[in-house]
């Protein structure tokens, strides 16, 4: 419980930083990047967090970033996750559930 409280914080903090951090464009420069292009860039940047807590960082935030921004990647993620469930109703776990999301994900990809 004190590992999720811990990075639920955490994760808060970096997205707090993460939009201190944004500069204003000056006024009446056009921006090179769509606002909610940006938005979402941010939100993907502040969910980029591991089991662990801590940032990710190289090609796990590569792949990360890559599948948050492609939009689908976390709404079928979401999706697919409240439907991962067994026969008894208790949620998947290990190799059944990494088989179910695979399934489902690329279900939802179509």
């Amino acid at each position: 419980m004190n590992k999720l409280l811990a990075a639920t914080i955490a994760a808060l903090l970096c997205a707090g930083t993460a939009f201190a951090q944004t500069a204003a464009p000056a006024p009446g420069a056009q921006p090179a990047v769509s606002a909610a292009a940006q938005a979402g860039a941010s939100n993907c940047e502040a969910q980029a967090v591991g089991k662990n807590g801590k940032p990710l960082a190289g090609a796990a935030k590569a792949a990360f970033m890559k599948k948050c921004e492609s939009g689908n990647g976390a709404s079928a993620s979401a999706a697919c996750d409240a439907k991962a469930v067994g026969k008894n109703g208790k949620p998947l776990a290990g190799a059944a559930k990494t088989a179910f999301m695979k399934k489902c994900e690329a279900d939802a990809a179509k």
